[in-house]
Parts: C-alpha cells; structure tokens; sequence
C-alpha cells in the first residue's frame, strides 16, 4: 500500500515538473514581440517597486521631520532663533517653507525700513509678496512630493493594455499554429494560450501594485499639502501680526 502511495506522489510530482517545464519551454519559446513585451512590463514593474520604495522613505522621512520642526517652531521665542537652527532640519518640508517666508521678510523689511516708534519693530508694507513667497513654496514642494508619482500612474494604467496586445498575439500564434498543423489539438493550442495568458498575469502583476501605490502616496500627499497650508497660514498671521501694519 505504502509503495503505491509513494509511486503516485512521484507521478504527481513528474507531472508537476513536467507542466512547469511546459510552460517555461512555451514562454522562451514564444514569438519576439512577445517576448520584447514581457520584458518591458517586467522592467516597468521593477522601476515601479523602485519608484515605490524610494517615494515610501521620503514620504516617511518628511513626515516624522516635520512634526520635529513644528514641535520646535512653536516652542522658540521668536522667529531668529528658528532661522537659526532651520537647516538642522533638512529633510523638514515646512521647514524650507518657513526658510523661503523669513528671507522674504528679511527682504522686505530691508526694502521699507520703516521703524514703529513705540516698540522700535518695523511695521512692513507688502504682505502679498510674503504671501506669494510662502505659496510657491508650498507649490515646489509639493512639485518634489508628487515626482515620479506620474510614472506610477502611467505603469498601472498602460500595463494591463501592454499584457493584453501580449495576448492578442499569443492568440494569433495559436491560430497559425493550427493553420500550419491542420488540427485544433490541445497540444496545438495549448502552447499559445498558455503564452497568451502569461502575458496577461504579467500586465495585472506590474499595474495593480502600481495603481494602489499610486493612491496611497497621493492621499499622503494631499494631507502633506494640509499640513503645509496650515502652517503657511499660521506663519503668515505671526508676521502679519508682529511686522505689518494694520492700515
């Protein structure tokens, strides 16, 4: 009984090994074009899961930053001392937008040297230009944010299309095949559709990642760009607060 248990494990084993080999030996075996466009969504899926390793750790990185310098901001008795320590944070995106709205307040003071004679502060005019100044800010950084995110977008949308001319070819070759042999046989066509199909698991394998990495990264983007915002604001009410006049 045990012999005949173990003679049918082996022949199930034989067969599985026999199958793989099948479909590895039909893949090599298939036409060019097809192969050229396994190997580009192969390659696609690569720089994809690159794409989305890098853009998970930068994301990360700004985030975690972010929370420090806002922690810090918030804390410091006045703006100085922040521009001071802004470049102990480089991975801090409101950080560079904090840097880019005190130089321009810097620069505008410079330009109206206008002295308020009860505290000796200078009471600016020009506050759109600070305003301006901080929303490029925001813009550029948001710029660094969504980069390469495109590129996922185009993998998950244009890859499943490249798995199914794949299979339409696969598919052509099928029906040559049966032309030249005469016979609709499963071992006739058997060998094309399995290429077929393979072309279409790699389409799904290289866009679905790429569509949900997509999203994901663009809802953390978005609340990257609240959180911007937000601080903009903030540091806009301080300034318009401390260093403009009302009038």
């Amino acid at each position: 009984m045990f012999t005949f248990i173990d003679s049918a494990w082996a022949q199930s084993q034989n067969a599985k090994v026999a199958v793989e080999s099948s479909l590895i030996s039909d893949i090599l075996g298939a036409g060019p074009v097809v192969l050229f466009l396994l190997g580009v969504m192969i390659l696609l899926s690569m720089i994809s899961w690159a794409i989305m390793i890098s853009k998970r750790t930068q994301v990360k990185n700004i985030e975690e930053a972010d929370l420090v310098f806002e922690d810090k901001f918030w804390k410091a008795k006045n703006l100085q001392s922040v521009f001071e320590s802004v470049d102990q944070f480089p991975n801090s995106a409101i950080a560079r937008v904090f840097k880019s709205g005190y130089l321009e307040l810097q620069r505008i003071a410079e330009s109206v040297k206008v002295k308020d004679e009860s505290n000796d502060l200078p009471k600016l005019f020009g506050l759109d230009n600070l305003e301006r100044a901080l929303r490029k800010s925001v813009d550029k950084e948001l710029g660094e944010l969504e980069n390469r995110l495109g590129f996922l977008a185009t993998i998950g949308s244009t890859s499943p299309f490249i798995g199914l001319l794949g299979t339409v070819i696969g598919i052509m070759n099928s029906f040559r095949d049966i032309y030249n042999a005469g016979s609709a046989s499963l071992a006739t066509v058997a060998p094309g559709i399995s290429e077929a199909l393979f072309a279409t698991a790699v389409g799904l394998f290289a866009a679905i990642p790429a569509v949900v990495a997509y999203n994901h990264f663009i809802t953390r983007v978005r609340k990257r760009e609240i959180f911007m915002n937000n601080f903009s604001s903030d540091f806009l009410n301080i300034a318009k607060r401390n260093f403009f006049r009302e009038d």
